[in-house]
């Protein structure tokens, strides 16, 4: 995916911090099965808005990516693995592709 940018800071972060990889990035949006959510929180608000989704790697890993669409671009901010309330809304919220 050229147009999946991730910074050096990220990039570090999500190796260190949770494990992953930019090809487990990736292949989430190429599993992805349901919609984006946007991030609504006060403390969260960014322009363009945040958005998110919860889809697996090819391994089954189960990855929460969180990002910013600009100019045909897709910003990777954090990605992680989702806790069992970030799974609720999503199930909840999204809708299929």
């Amino acid at each position: 995916m050229q147009n999946l940018i991730i910074s050096p800071e990220i990039e570090q972060k999500l190796a260190r911090k949770h494990g992953l990889k930019r090809t487990d990035i990736e292949q989430c949006f190429r599993n992805r099965l349901r919609s984006y959510l946007i991030d609504t929180r006060l403390e969260h608000l960014t322009d363009p808005l945040t958005e998110w989704f919860i889809s697996e790697n090819d391994r089954g890993d189960l990855i929460k990516v969180v990002c910013i669409f600009e100019n045909g671009l897709i910003f990777i901010k954090s990605a992680f693995t989702p806790n069992e309330i970030e799974i609720s809304i999503y199930n909840t919220m999204s809708v299929p592709c």
